[in-house]
């Protein structure tokens, strides 16, 4: 407050100090509120979950965003004037800075929590709120740990989170259980109708454990990492798992551990009595062919046929039918069995080796699918459907 006269007429002028200001570059902004608005809510009975959380602290920006279950934070380098944190409309904000990718951006915010966004000879003002509404994310410290190369992590991941559940009948299949014995890493995914699995090796690790993550916690962390032969360490406490990354940290809170999870071990039997190995392209091709009658007025299904060394793939539905042939590798019986045309494709989609080989036992037991090379890596399962014809 300052206080001064003019002709006898004393004049109080209060300067009202800004509460937050600071500098960043508009790409590195829209960046990091494009990683953390993916952790928003847009179904949430708490507002403040829409929204995202800005502290400007020493020489960094930080973005915060969370619905609960999913928290990330990104920090960001910055030139800060003045320390301070607001909360921010999360869509608002990210669909107005994505536009300003090219500009140097001011922040600033006053008093009533209104923020003024300055870019070149323009600004704009959005009103926010204080953030002593946000909630707390998880500290997580002193925690188990294991190591990996990040292109293994996100190998693991991308090949198995197609199968976990997407009702919330059983919401311990809506997650993947990640469990770690030291030595190998393993993500199992299952649905009640299809199971995958797959392993790599761990670097090191702190113990051993095991936590069930959700798939969309996964799939955000499977975003963030490269496809080189960098490491990373993932952190477990409790039931929060984190990972940090190239200045962004993702929280997740957890479902369970493998105790809460079903014992996929039990579901894999020690032999089968059909054994096929085929070309992965060719049975692929056949069926994205069969799909497209199989989809439309059908029910979606194909039908295998092995007789001998042939495959025969059918589909028929109210438009018309469909019949591929194959030639195969087959030891052990003939077999005739039904699944659903998606289920299969998915998983010849996520294996690499030119052939697979598919194991049976009998027409109402699951089919395990393998490559051809690393059997030991990836396995998916998938539960055959009631022949219609």
């Amino acid at each position: 407050m300052i206080l001064f006269a003019y002709y006898d007429i004393i004049y109080i002028v209060i300067l009202v100090e800004r509460d937050m200001r600071v500098f960043c570059e508009g790409l590195d902004l829209s960046n990091a509120v494009m990683t953390v608005i993916k952790a928003t809510s847009n179904k949430t009975t708490n507002p403040i979950l829409e929204n995202i959380k800005l502290s400007a602290m020493g020489d960094y920006l930080t973005l915060s965003a969370t619905d609960g279950e999913l928290a990330i934070e990104r920090k960001i380098p910055a030139d800060v004037k003045l320390d301070g944190e607001v909360v921010v409309p999360g869509k608002l904000f990210s669909e107005f800075v994505k536009k300003l990718d090219g500009e140097q951006i001011e922040l600033c915010l006053d008093d009533k929590n209104q923020m003024k966004i300055r870019y070149t000879d323009s600004e704009v003002f959005i009103q926010c709120q204080s953030a002593e509404e946000f909630p707390s994310i998880q500290k997580i410290d002193n925690a188990q740990f294991f190591e990996v190369k990040q292109a293994d992590l996100k190998n693991i991941i991308d090949r198995t989170i197609f199968s976990v559940a997407t009702d919330d009948t059983r919401p311990i299949l809506k997650g993947c259980l990640i469990e770690q014995d030291g030595k190998m890493l393993t993500c199992v995914a299952l649905d009640g109708f299809r199971l995958a699995i797959a392993k790599k090796p761990v670097l090191q690790s702190s113990c051993e454990c095991s936590i069930i993550v959700p798939a969309r916690s996964l799939s955000e962390i499977s975003k963030l990492l490269a496809s080189e032969d960098e490491t990373i360490k993932v952190l477990i406490q409790r039931n929060y798992l984190m990972v940090q990354l190239d200045g962004t940290r993702v929280i997740s809170r957890c479902l369970g551990t493998k105790d809460d999870f079903i014992n996929y071990k039990q579901i894999i039997p020690s032999s089968f009595s059909t054994n096929v190995t085929v070309s992965k392209k060719q049975l692929l091709d056949a069926l994205e062919r069969a799909s497209i009658l199989a989809r439309v007025g059908g029910d979606n299904s194909v039908k295998f046929t092995f007789n001998g060394n042939l495959l025969t793939v059918n589909a028929r539905s109210e438009v018309g039918a469909v019949t591929e042939k194959i030639t195969i590798s087959l030891n052990g019986e003939d077999l005739v069995i039904a699944f659903n045309t998606n289920f299969f494709m998915d998983c010849l989609r996520n294996i690499e080796d030119d052939y697979v080989i598919l194991k049976f036992n009998g027409q109402v037991n699951p089919c395990f699918i393998v490559p051809n090379t690393d059997q030991e890596e990836y396995t998916y399962l998938i539960s055959p459907i009631r022949q219609v014809y």
